[in-house]
């Protein structure tokens, strides 16, 4: 315990060290952001059918993109789930794949998929789901790992197999739990959605680099307005759709 909390000091010290903050940076950076916080006012919604065609995007990437990772993350979760995978040949490995799905972001996958596939909200959507799959699978897995062992343990006295396992005990005994989950990574993926646009995946982030550019700051805090009201939205969705689950 001891070591852990000395290697967690030395990591503090090492990221401070490795960042530089300065105060005296920030004091002088504070008057410029307010200034151009200040000439943002009011925001520009002119050409209001971009914006929203933008906005549609973001919602489109962050929907199929955790559509597509909850088809990619229904085998991955079952397999690695010790009920169904007990040896650890196969069990360790298929948790690495997830920990390395989970450790690339979905920005670096999007970018990764622009150069594959070319501009716009497809590359955007691939790397969400590819992002996602991992994340959904894990939490999935370690539901059903957490799930009450006893219909498992009668499957499995009577001759079924582990797929009967995961099929007729695991599954139906976790679903709501695990669509409440998938109902978070969706609402996260929104977020995350929003500045894909970076790397010319689509979505609001595109419109906000292009205004960012230009520093057209009254649209820039236009379109950080539709970003708010989107992200608003996909919580208060989110949360009524995992209450109706309760």
């Amino acid at each position: 315990m001891k070591l852990g909390w000395l290697a967690f000091i030395a990591l503090l010290l090492g990221s401070a060290w490795v960042v530089a903050p300065d105060p005296a940076r920030l004091a002088a950076g504070l008057p410029r952001l307010a200034g151009w916080l200040a000439g943002a006012w009011p925001p520009d919604f002119s050409d209001a059918g971009d914006i929203a065609r933008r906005a549609g995007e973001t919602l489109g990437i962050a929907t199929l993109g955790t559509l597509a990772a909850a088809l990619m993350a229904v085998p991955l979760a079952l397999l690695a789930t010790r009920q169904v995978t007990p040896g650890f040949a196969l069990y360790h490995p298929l948790r690495a794949v997830l920990d390395a799905l989970r450790g690339v972001d979905g920005f670096v996958f999007a970018l990764l998929f622009v150069a594959a596939v070319g501009l716009g909200p497809f590359a955007g959507m691939l790397g969400v789901a590819l992002h996602s799959a991992g994340s959904v699978a894990k939490l999935w897995s370690e539901t059903m790992e957490e799930a009450d062992p006893r219909p498992a343990e009668a499957i499995l006295a009577v001759g079924g197999s582990r797929w009967h396992v995961a099929l007729c005990a695991l599954v139906p005994q976790t679903l709501p739990q695990n669509l409440g989950a998938l109902l978070y990574v969706w609402e996260a993926n929104i977020r995350a959605s929003t500045v894909l646009g970076l790397v010319g995946a689509g979505g609001l982030g595109q419109e906000l680099k292009n205004a960012v550019d230009l520093l057209d700051f009254n649209r820039v805090l236009a379109i950080l307005i539709v970003i708010i009201a989107l992200t608003l939205a996909a919580d208060r969705i989110s949360g009524a759709l995992r209450r109706s689950l309760s």
